[in-house]
C-alpha cells in the first residue's frame, strides 16, 4: 500500500467520454481552409491528378465549382485559390488581368456559392515565364521595388472579382503597405490582407512545384524566403507586415514551425494561420499508402498539433478528408 499521495492524471483519461469532455483543443470547420489548383482551360470539366500530392488536382472551371460544391455541402467555409494561366510572360500579366484565370474563378465560386470566403493567393510566380515571384533585372536578379505595383495590381484584381481576402505570398519587403494603399484607394477599404508574413525557403514545397507548375527556371527563392534556421528574423517579418496594415498573419509551412507559430501566438493577438503544405500532405499519404501510419488519426494528431500551437486558421489540403473526420 502506498503511503504517499501522488498525481491520478489517468482519472480524466479512463473513458472515451471522459476523454472528450476535457479535450483541450478541438478542431471543427472553423478552422479549416482548403486550397485549389484552378486550370485557365476551354475545357470546364478538366481535372488532372497531381502525382506527388494524390488525390489532389488541377482543375477547370467547372471542376473546380463541382468540387468545391461537395466540400460546401460539408461544411466548408473558405477555399484558398492558386492560378495556372494558359500563357506566362515576363511581367505576369496573367496574374493581374480582369479576365485572368484566378479572377474567373473568384467569380464563378461567389457566384455559386456565396457565402464561401474565397480567398485568393496574391503571387506571380504561377504567371511568370522564369518561375520567380518578382520581376528580374537584367542580371537576373529578382527586383524588390518594380515588383510591388504588379502585386497590388493582382490583389486589386481579385478583389474586383469578388475575392474576400486577398493572401500575398511572394515575400517582397514592403508588399503589405502596398496592397493595403491600392485596395483602400479603391473602394476595397474592407478588405483584409492574409499575409504570408513568415514563410520560410522551405524544402516541404517539393510536391507544390508540380501542383502549380512554378518551379524556378534557374536558382532558387532563398534571396527573398526565409532562411530556416531563423526565429527572431520571423518576429520581424511579422512587425513589419503588422505596421503596414495586414489583418492575419501566416507561417509557412506549419509542422516544421510550430515553435515559430508559438512564438508568434505569444507576441501578437491577431489572427494567425498556418499552412500545412504539400510536402507535409505529400508524405503523411506516402506513408498511410504503405500501410506505415493510419492516416485519419494522423492527420487530425498534425493538425490539433498546429492549432494547439496557436493557429486560428489551418489551410491544410486535408481540410476535405478533416470535415469527414469531424462529421463521424
Amino acid at each position: 500500500m502506498h503511503t504517499f499521495d501522488f498525481h491520478r492524471g489517468r482519472r480524466l483519461r479512463r473513458t472515451a467520454v471522459i476523454r472528450d469532455l476535457v479535450r483541450e483543443t478541438i478542431i471543427t470547420r472553423h478552422d479549416l481552409i482548403m486550397p485549389y489548383f484552378v486550370v485557365e482551360t476551354a475545357d470546364e470539366s478538366f481535372e488532372k491528378p497531381i502525382g506527388a500530392m494524390p488525390g489532389q488536382f488541377q482543375l477547370g472551371l467547372g471542376a473546380l465549382s463541382a468540387r468545391v460544391g461537395r466540400a460546401v455541402a460539408k461544411g466548408l467555409q473558405a477555399a484558398l485559390l492558386f492560378g495556372l494561366p494558359a500563357k506566362k510572360d515576363e511581367r505576369a500579366s496573367g496574374a493581374y488581368a480582369a479576365n485572368g484565370i484566378v479572377q474567373q474563378a473568384v467569380s464563378r465560386l461567389k457566384a455559386d456559392y456565396p457565402d464561401l470566403c474565397v480567398v485568393t493567393d496574391v503571387c506571380l510566380c504561377e504567371y511568370t515565364s522564369h518561375g520567380h515571384c518578382g520581376m528580374l533585372s537584367a542580371a537576373g536578379e529578382v527586383q524588390n521595388d518594380p515588383t510591388l505595383d504588379l502585386l497590388a495590381a493582382t490583389a486589386l484584381s481579385h478583389a474586383k472579382a469578388g475575392a474576400d481576402i486577398v493572401a500575398p505570398s511572394d515575400m517582397m519587403d514592403g508588399r503589405v503597405g502596398a496592397i493595403r494603399i491600392t485596395l483602400d484607394e479603391n473602394g476595397f477599404s474592407h478588405i483584409p490582407v492574409m499575409s504570408y508574413a513568415v514563410k520560410y525557403a522551405s524544402s516541404f514545397y517539393g510536391p507544390f512545384r508540380e501542383a502549380a507548375e512554378s518551379a524556378p527556371a534557374f536558382g532558387d527563392r532563398k534571396s527573398y524566403q526565409m532562411d530556416p534556421a531563423n526565429a527572431r528574423e520571423a518576429m520581424r517579418e511579422a512587425a513589419a507586415d503588422l505596421a503596414e496594415g495586414a489583418d492575419m498573419l501566416m507561417v509557412k509551412p506549419a509542422l516544421p514551425y510550430l515553435d515559430i507559430l508559438h512564438a508568434l501566438r505569444q507576441s501578437c493577438d491577431v489572427p494567425l494561420a498556418a499552412y500545412h503544405v504539400s510536402g507535409e500532405y505529400s508524405m503523411l499519404k506516402a506513408a498511410a499508402q504503405n500501410g506505415w501510419i493510419d492516416e485519419k488519426r494522423t492527420v487530425m494528431e498534425s493538425v490539433t498539433a498546429i492549432k494547439r500551437a496557436g493557429a486560428d486558421l489551418i489551410i491544410t489540403y486535408f481540410a476535405e478528408d478533416i470535415l469527414d473526420y469531424i462529421r463521424e
